[in-house]
């Protein structure tokens, strides 16, 4: 079962936010995309429980300001218009109704259309109950990249299965994914000397700091902002 925290700290959604545009079938999904059409290499976002209409998700936090270094960014619609809401009655129902699992498969023919684009070069990162989605797209070599954020859902053998390079930025406070559990990751991964990793726990935070943070909290702001470089960053070096 989720965590409380996987729910803290809800957004408001706006369906118009972001520079980019809405695009009604973009490998079988709704989606924001963001970025130039000739790019060489693509980042696709999936986010957390609260879905594509996150103005920080989309806005120049991060979709934006990813596809302003260069990227094509693809933010899918993978909760189909039904992100949670604050004060759903039964969120176990919700959680059984988003299975990200299956959400992996509807994941693979959004990889197959920026391949038909011409982009070979494609990396994933996942926020919360969207990075068990990008665990998923790393084991089965689906992508060059990934980066999971403040993840839910992923186990020690989800990290054992991964087969391209890795990043993964956890919270120090974090109901879901606990520091030992982050560090569990990390052991893993330096085991495996196939695939290249670089693990985080930034401190103060709490789960879905990343995305989910108030402007007027300058601490925040600040380890949003660092997050955010880590992932570029991570990008940078093996999708360039």
């Amino acid at each position: 079962m989720a965590s409380s925290h996987c729910f803290q700290n809800p957004p408001e959604l706006d369906p118009a936010c972001g520079r980019g545009e809405v695009v009604e079938d973009f490998g079988g999904q709704k989606a924001y995309i963001a970025g130039s059409a000739e790019a060489k290499a693509a980042v696709v976002l999936v986010s957390d429980a609260f879905g594509f209409e996150a103005p920080k998700l989309r806005y120049l936090e991060i979709a934006d300001k990813v596809a302003l270094s260069g990227y094509f960014v693809v933010v899918p619609d993978f909760l189909h218009g039904d992100p949670y809401a604050v004060g759903h009655p039964n969120p176990l129902q919700w959680l059984q109704s988003h299975d990200p699992e299956k959400t992996f498969e509807e994941a693979k023919p959004v990889i197959a259309a920026l391949k038909e684009k011409g982009i070979s070069t494609i990396g994933a990162a996942g926020y919360c109950w969207g990075a068990k989605v990008v665990v998923e797209l790393a084991k089965a070599r689906e992508i060059q990249t990934a980066v999971m954020s403040h993840p839910s859902f992923v186990t020690v053998g989800d990290i054992k299965e991964v087969k391209c390079p890795i990043c993964v930025l956890g919270a120090e406070i974090d109901q879901f994914s606990p520091q030992e559990l982050v560090k569990q990751f990390e052991q893993v991964l330096s085991e495996n000397s196939r695939v290249a990793h670089f693990v985080k726990i930034f401190p103060g935070v709490t789960h879905g700091w990343a995305v989910r943070y108030s402007d007027d909290d300058e601490a925040a702001v600040k380890s949003a902002e660092e997050a955010f470089a880590d992932m570029t960053g991570w990008f940078h070096k093996y999708l360039k």
